[in-house]
């Protein structure tokens, strides 16, 4: 992959400090594989992640958010002696896994609901009043021009 070097506009450029750094976290970070997911946008401001995590149950699963992050994270307990099964085949993977997703601003996470070895994260992005649109009121005077012109 390609790395780009941000530093000429560090130099020409004042407050998007931020957004250089996450393209350089983004484009440090390793594809993950496993588990597959999908992301999914579901209306205007709302998005759902869906995670395949077949074997695991709510106990085994973790999701965080912290700032502008969302980790989900899943480990499966280890297996007592007693019942130690024995596989012919083993392709169900049940493996821990780390996913790291960076959110937008203003973007947290609604709910999560494990079904059918699905997990679904709901997502919505949220706008504060004091960074929406809104409509300024013009007042119109009835101001008048006399000649103040001296004969």
């Amino acid at each position: 992959m390609q790395t780009i070097d941000f530093s000429p506009y560090y130099r020409s450029t004042v407050g998007f400090d931020r957004l250089f750094n996450r393209l350089d976290t983004l484009g440090a970070q390793e594809t993950k594989t496993y588990p597959p997911y999908n992301i999914e946008r579901t209306g205007d401001d709302t998005y759902r992640i869906s995670i395949a995590v077949a074997g695991f149950s709510n106990g085994d699963i973790a999701v965080e958010t912290k700032e502008n992050s969302l980790v989900v994270k899943g480990a499966k307990p280890a297996e007592t002696v007693d019942g130690k099964r024995e596989f012919l085949h083993r392709g169900i993977a049940e493996r821990a896994f780390e996913l790291r997703f960076q959110l937008a601003d203003y973007v947290e996470v609604q709910g999560a609901v494990l079904e059918n070895g699905l997990l679904h994260l709901e997502l919505k992005r949220e706008l504060p009043e004091s960074k929406k649109a809104r409509t300024i009121q013009i007042n119109g005077g009835t101001a008048t021009i006399e000649d103040k012109s001296v004969n």
